[in-house]
């Protein structure tokens, strides 16, 4: 079947002496050729490669590269044709065996792991230590003073500079314990100088995007929801494309850039060491 023929040329064989069951790339197939579309079509408006449009049509999840990604896709190609995806992604739980056990979300590149923040002294446990060291000490002189008025005298002359040294944390106690200040740019996305570092982040949407070392080897492809980040690192060079451009956030070589993409809009674009420039 050669890419780019009209629909009519791809209506599936069907034996109707034996009922066939539920298949999803069926199901998509059909709702593609009824609505008068071919493979080129449905890659070209969802972006999900011709390859993978003929392999899902074929049952075939193979190439997806995983059920995240091949649910994803289903999705897509679903919502295109106006079908419901629900019954599909059911369907392909049931014959893959359901979904996995969630497991703690991470970025899949990570430029640097956060480290934990180191917590304060405990101002308040030492503020209340002083003062029962204090109490003890007043009390223990009170007591061998007996009535004698001059060493009762000494007794609360000797307390005030005691209350005086446990006054001295408390303008510590005033300091935000393990406060930080807000993160720069640079400290976002750092890199090392050596390389290029490019981070392409999703805040308010999603994109499929694409990216490329200096050899042609494909680091990423793939939908990026909305809130993930990916870092891709070279020695040379990283190539990209943004299938949309307006929904990404890209920090290069440890500094934000502030291009005006627009929404939906397909960027393809170089970064290498040093300033960050658009190829």
């Amino acid at each position: 079947m050669s890419i780019g023929n009209s629909p009519e040329d791809e209506r599936p064989f069907e034996d109707p002496s034996e009922e066939a069951s539920f298949s999803i790339g069926r199901a998509l197939q059909q709702a593609r050729i009824a609505a008068g579309l071919t493979v080129d079509d449905v890659s070209s408006a969802t972006r999900v490669r011709i390859a993978i449009v003929h392999a899902i049509e074929s049952d075939d999840f193979a190439p997806c590269g995983g059920d995240v990604y091949a649910r994803g896709h289903i999705r897509t190609l679903a919502r295109f044709v106006h079908l419901d995806p629900a019954p599909l992604i059911d369907r392909y739980d049931a014959t893959h065996g359901g979904r996995p056990a969630p497991t703690p979300a991470a970025p899949m590149f990570e430029a640097e792991r956060i480290r934990p923040e180191r917590r304060g002294p405990n101002w308040t446990a030492a503020m209340v230590a002083a003062i029962v060291a204090v109490v003890g000490f007043v009390g223990f002189t009170a007591f061998k003073g007996g009535d004698d008025g001059g060493t009762k005298q000494q007794v609360a002359e000797g307390a005030t500079p005691a209350a005086g040294k446990t006054a001295s944390p408390t303008p510590k106690t005033d300091k935000p314990v393990g406060e930080k200040p807000e993160p720069s740019d640079s400290a976002i996305a750092a890199a090392p100088q050596d390389k290029v570092t490019v981070q392409v982040t999703a805040p308010d949407g999603r994109s499929w995007i694409s990216a490329k070392d200096h050899n042609g080897r494909l680091l990423f492809d793939g939908l990026l929801k909305q809130g993930d980040s990916k870092t891709f690192q070279d020695s040379e060079k990283i190539n990209l494309v943004l299938g949309d451009a307006g929904a990404i956030d890209l920090y290069v070589n440890g500094k934000k850039l502030d291009d005006d993409f627009q929404p939906g809009a397909v960027e393809r674009l170089t970064y290498t060491k040093g300033d960050p420039q658009a190829g």
